[in-house]
């Protein structure tokens, strides 16, 4: 993962409301591993992050600046330290502004994974610790804590400038139930949500269990292609790439590599050709099945609740919304 610019400023801001201290730095920092090292630790922490949003730019304003500073760096027109020091005095003044913000050390890398480069900014925070030293005395430690991780951002420089149909080239932490301490950070990047991760995962696997039902999939088939789905969704996850859904439906099934992936076009479930995965909303993905004298039932646990309802005390199962094709059977039954 070659890094191309990093630099860590300082806004010192108590929650008491005075006001806000930046302490810029005035060089980038020198490659080393330390900084390789955090920089993946960082990247880790976000990625495991449950509950971000993924979106673009609003128009470049007075209001939202970021990204005209941003396109000026990129293409050449401002060095990284001057951009990374407009953007973070633009921060102190929201910072400033709200009442809820604390300070920290902001973090800008411009690094790059393959041929796409990325922009990573994060608001860092210490935590206290303790260390052995050499001669084996316990001493106070601080650290970074980066598995802390509540204000981060996460920009597709490459994905912004080459597709401008692109409504998912950033990606945030939203914060948990939405929290208003994160909405001046979201507005110091200038980003507006453009796609809704959790739906579309949910769409996703509505149109999975769909397909699986319109296949008239054997049990144990229709759980291996489960597990290959959810396996390759939590695998992008981690990696902090969206799901591509040719790539998942070659991996649905090899045989026919276009089957899910026309599935999902014929039946227009309006999905983007990628789409961020929810690790929430996967988490919540399972199958519950069962089989005995001449019954075998199977259903995905999400619709535990809607179409299907459990009663513990009786032992039953009352099932809404039965597949055409079983209640057509059922008709002709006589």
């Amino acid at each position: 993962m070659p890094i191309r610019h990093c630099i860590v400023h300082l806004i010192d801001k108590k929650p008491d409301g005075t006001p806000a201290v930046l302490h810029a730095r005035d060089t980038e920092l020198a490659e080393s591993a330390a900084i390789e090292n955090m920089l993946a630790d960082l990247n880790e922490s976000y990625n495991a992050k449950q509950g971000k949003a993924w979106g673009l730019f609003h128009p470049e304003s007075g209001a939202f600046p970021f990204s005209g500073w941003l396109k000026e760096y990129m293409e050449g027109g401002k060095d990284f330290t001057a951009f990374s020091k407009v953007a973070v005095e633009h921060l102190q003044k929201l910072m400033e502004e709200s009442n809820l913000s604390v300070g920290g050390h902001v973090l800008f890398a411009h690094y790059q994974q393959g041929m796409t480069d990325y922009l990573a900014i994060a608001l860092l925070h210490h935590s206290e610790g303790v260390a052995v030293t050499d001669e084996l005395d316990v001493t106070p430690s601080r650290h970074l804590d980066l598995g802390q991780l509540h204000l981060a951002a996460r920009i597709n420089a490459s994905e912004w400038q080459n597709n401008k149909q692109s409504k998912q080239y950033i990606s945030f932490i939203k914060g948990k139930n939405g929290k208003k301490v994160s909405e001046y950070f979201r507005d110091f990047i200038g980003c507006q949500e453009g796609v809704d991760g959790p739906g579309e995962t949910r769409t996703l696997l509505k149109a999975f269990s769909d397909f699986v039902e319109s296949e008239d999939l054997p049990e144990e088939s229709a759980r291996e292609k489960t597990k290959t789905l959810v396996d390759y969704a939590s695998s992008q996850a981690k990696l902090g790439e969206p799901m591509g859904l040719e790539e998942l439906s070659e991996l649905i099934d090899e045989e026919r590599p276009k089957a899910f992936y026309d599935h999902i076009r014929n039946k227009d479930y309006g999905l983007s050709p990628e789409i961020p995965a929810d690790k929430r909303t996967l988490n919540q993905f399972r199958r519950f099945t069962g089989r005995a004298e001449g019954l075998s039932i199977s259903f995905e646990a999400h619709l535990l609740g809607s179409k299907i309802e459990y009663d513990e005390e009786a032992g039953t199962l009352v099932i809404k919304g039965l597949p055409t094709s079983l209640t057509d059977q059922l008709k002709r039954r006589n």
